[in-house]
């Protein structure tokens, strides 16, 4: 095991307090389930982070200075890492450096020292998916709280945590040079299969006002990677349904009967990359920056911010009548 960094103590020791307000239970569906309170006034605060652990290198570090900032003025209750934790190839086990290096000694602001939930990036996959989902990596960080696929009850609102790696069917044929690790996994089928069925069950279930679902990889998307077929085909079709209405948070930002939201720029970015689709899209940022989300049982603000906290668009959705289109509020 490695030596803990004075860093990691102190990170160990400031969200103690916190995780003992946390309960986390087993559902019917088979998905963990983490309890997360509001604050008194039954408000929510957090930040929204992807694409970021590289040491600090890439302007990561700016990002997390900015997150601090933003965190604070803001009171957050947790953060949320949309995948691509641990660059290139993910952890090499529960003792690699790279995840002080990375994580604890990076995002050391006393406003971070709050919950993460972390889902797994495809790079995080190339490495031992094991050891970042181990529960020895909380002993060191109690912060880091990174599971497949789960639940987040914030009793105003549900998200929904959803592992998407296993759907792109070219990690598994078409690896490269690359190794994934799809120990509890494969065979893929079969664990996509169950997964859908377990997020269907657990969405319908749900009583909470608002409902956001979280993955790495976008449905739609205007740079890069483009869309993910395989998600427009097996995913899509059950935050669809009629009974559910739902933000999808990943690590290209559109607008459709699901609002589609990205944020993943917690380090290196600038691909430079734009390629339009059909769909009417209200804002583009390839850069570095991060996004932070409030909310409460009427409306939910969504800021996102660039490297040096500049505040790049809102976007905010009322639930005040829930007849009522989405309200679009550009740069003050």
């Amino acid at each position: 095991m490695a030596r803990r960094s004075s860093r990691a103590c102190a990170a160990a020791m400031a969200t103690a307090a916190v995780f003992a307000l946390l309960a986390a239970t087993a559902t019917a569906t088979g998905l963990v389930r983490v309890e997360h309170p509001t604050k008194s006034d039954g408000s929510l605060s957090l930040l929204v982070v992807g694409d970021w652990g590289r040491k600090g290198t890439y302007n990561q570090s700016r990002v997390a200075e900015q997150m601090g900032k933003v965190g604070e003025k803001l009171n957050i209750d947790f953060v949320i890492s949309t995948g691509d934790n641990f660059y290139e190839d993910g952890l090499t086990g529960v003792d690699d450096q790279a995840f002080e290096e990375s994580f604890t000694d990076i995002y050391t602001a006393k406003s971070l020292q709050k919950p993460w939930y972390l889902v797994l990036g495809n790079h995080d996959y190339r490495g031992d998916v094991l050891a970042q989902l181990s529960p020895v990596l909380r002993k060191i960080d109690q912060r880091f709280l990174c599971m497949r696929s789960f639940i987040v009850n914030a009793e105003i609102v549900d998200f929904f945590f959803i592992d998407t790696t296993p759907f792109q069917l070219k990690y598994w044929t078409r690896p490269k040079d690359h190794h994934y690790d799809w120990r509890g996994v494969a065979p893929r089928q079969k664990y996509i299969t169950n997964l859908l069925k377990d997020m269907d069950e657990a969405m319908k279930k749900s009583t909470a006002k608002w409902k956001i679902a979280v993955g790495h990889h976008t449905i739609r998307s205007v740079s890069d990677h483009g869309d993910t077929k395989e998600l427009l085909q097996l995913l899509l079709p059950v935050l669809k349904d009629p009974q559910k209405e739902y933000f999808l948070i990943t690590v290209s930002w559109n607008f459709s009967p699901i609002q589609y939201l990205t944020s993943g720029g917690g380090s290196k970015a600038w691909r430079g990359v734009f390629q339009p689709n059909s769909d009417k899209l209200q804002f583009f940022y390839d850069g570095q920056g991060f996004m932070s989300l409030q909310i409460n049982q009427d409306q939910a603000d969504f800021i996102f911010y660039d490297v040096s906290g500049n505040i790049l668009y809102k976007w905010s959705k009322s639930k005040a009548n829930y007849l009522q289109p989405s309200t679009y509020i550009t740069e003050a």
